[in-house]
């Protein structure tokens, strides 16, 4: 699947992620930040476009209704934030931690997740749309009755991820690997799984199989 790149001009003007408190509105554009240290703070509706974020810890730190259009994260640590009710188009998190974050009641779109750490990510209630998770790491995430419509799991690790009240229809886990999953049978109707994977989810359902 192709999905929406982000569009990030070569010209950015480098700035510290701490340089957001000088600005009239808490807002970045074409900009460069790296090696910024911002855990622990608190900083609602943050907009960030055409902006490139590199080896900065945000831990800890509530970014709720934060808007990203055109923006790539690389080797980011976002571990334990609040990224509720966010809005996000043309968006990658490349190498990036975001162990126990929170992203409910939010908008994913043309978003990829790539080689990253989502263990016990909770996305309830969001909208998924276009999205990649590229050997990604999803261990206990929680996808509570999201919609998804065209996303990826691509090689991913999946165990213990739930996806109760989430229609797993269209959605391709062939690849990925896990030892539980907590879905629905009616939510799998459409899904695509790996041999292997029909095995595990017949055995949900009490079947024998010879």
């Amino acid at each position: 699947m192709n999905i929406d790149t982000p569009k990030i001009p070569e010209d950015l003007t480098e700035k510290r992620f701490s340089d957001i408190f000088n600005e009239e509105d808490p807002e970045f554009e074409m900009c460069m930040v790296t090696n910024s240290e911002f855990a622990n703070e608190a900083l609602d509706r943050v907009r960030l476009y055409k902006t490139v974020i590199r080896n900065c810890n945000f831990t800890n730190t509530d970014f709720s209704r934060i808007d990203l259009i055109d923006v790539r994260f690389e080797n980011c640590d976002l571990s334990n934030t609040n990224l509720g009710n966010a809005s996000m188009n043309r968006v990658e998190f490349l190498n990036c931690k975001l162990l126990g974050s929170s992203l409910i009641k939010s908008y994913i779109g043309n978003t990829r997740f790539k080689d990253s750490i989502l263990n016990m990510v909770t996305f309830g209630n969001s909208k998924l749309e276009k999205v990649i998770f590229d050997t990604a790491a999803l261990e206990s995430a929680d996808l509570f009755d999201c919609k998804l419509k065209k996303v990826e799991f691509l090689s991913c690790n999946l165990d213990g991820a739930s996806f109760e009240e989430t229609p797993l229809k269209g959605i391709d886990i062939s690849s990925s690997d896990f030892d539980s999953l907590t879905v629905s049978i009616e939510n799998l109707k459409g899904c695509t799984v790996s041999t292997s994977q029909a095995v595990q989810f017949a055995s949900l359902i009490g079947l024998k199989i010879r």
